[in-house]
């Protein structure tokens, strides 16, 4: 297990390290301390060709002129608030409306663009890198001083893990997730189409016009969000449900995950045999197809076009604002493990 870690640049006069991390199967991840984003990740094919398997810059400077979210930790609260009002025991509080009238993934100023402190940690069997940021009370809106810590993990067996953990002073909102777009087929040869999705999940969550969840929460039986099975994606985004017309030709919905314990996805390739396994402790995940995603992106490898990639944002489906409150003294935990196999 390895560990490099270097200086990329600067914003507004503090320095920025870019830390990456391999194991001896070959596989490497880079994070940045800007938005405490995931950069790259090289995995093998089939054939032990390592590439890259998510949607990044080149550039520092690009990160953070970035209105994607590419790969970042999102929060203080991932998702929608509608209104962009948030009531905590009977107080309305005015957060800053970044998307028409609601707030988006914690805000203009949200944890996608903050300077993050980061510190490796290695040994025989893993290699950490620690980030930390203190959001104080009042930021982006949102009461008590938050003390947050994302810690991304590599070990032997290819398994990226993502542990979350934060404290507060003051009764909040927190609901934290990362928001990279995967795209397994290496270097972003392809788009992510042809992908196949497989959840345990029996429900989605209905939305409307706004993109706000109306409350309903659906049954996927006999619909193209229905991947308890496995669905090829271009299936769904191709087809002419209204749910999918309504957010732009795709998927961009809240899914409710089976069980106690640690819910599975899965998402894979046929063509370069990567696979990767998504295991969670949170009660959902929002799939988003990269519906945004046009050509006037600059990435690493080239330009973008729509879904060339997908999220799979683990977290509690929006509009559960009672689940995601933390009460003063109060951790919330949770761990997201992403398992890239050949």
């Amino acid at each position: 297990m390895k560990v490099e870690e270097k200086v990329i640049g600067t914003v507004e006069g503090e320095a920025v390290k870019a830390f990456t991390v391999s194991n001896s199967n070959g596989v490497e991840a880079t994070f940045l301390e800007w938005g405490c984003a995931i950069q790259e990740i090289r995995v093998p094919d089939r054939e032990g060709k390592v590439e890259n398997v998510v949607l990044g810059y080149e550039t520092l400077d690009e990160y953070v002129n970035d209105q994607a979210f590419l790969g970042v930790i999102v929060g203080r609260v991932a998702g929608r608030i509608q209104q962009a009002v948030l009531t905590i025991d009977g107080e309305s509080l005015e957060l800053p409306a970044n998307d028409g009238n609601n707030t988006l993934h914690g805000g203009s100023e949200g944890f996608h663009r903050k300077v993050w402190n980061g510190q490796a940690e290695v040994d025989d069997k893993e290699v950490r890198v620690r980030f930390t940021y203190i959001s104080e009370d009042g930021e982006e809106g949102f009461p008590g001083r938050l003390e947050t810590e994302v810690v991304y993990t590599l070990n032997e067996q290819n398994e990226l893990a993502i542990s979350y953990r934060a404290v507060t002073d003051k009764k909040t909102a927190v609901n934290l997730t990362n928001h990279s777009y995967f795209n397994l087929s290496g270097d972003l040869k392809r788009n992510a189409l042809e992908h196949v999705l497989t959840m345990e999940s029996e429900q989605f969550v209905e939305l409307d016009s706004s993109l706000i969840p109306t409350g309903n929460a659906l049954n996927v039986e006999d619909s193209v969000f229905d991947f308890r099975n496995g669905r090829i994606i271009e299936e769904g985004v191709e087809s002419k449900h209204p749910q999918i017309e309504m957010v732009g030709g795709g998927y961009d919905h809240p899914f409710l995950l089976n069980g106690e314990g640690m819910s599975k996805l899965k998402l894979e390739d046929p063509e370069s045999g990567r696979v990767m396994e998504v295991e969670t402790d949170r009660p959902a995940v929002i799939f988003f197809s990269g519906n945004n995603l046009d050509g006037d992106i600059q990435l690493k490898e080239r330009k973008s076009e729509r879904h060339l990639g997908i999220c799979l944002e683990t977290q509690v489906a929006p509009g559960n604002l009672a689940a995601i409150l933390l009460d003063a003294g109060e951790v919330f935990e949770s761990k997201t493990v992403f398992r890239f196999k050949n």
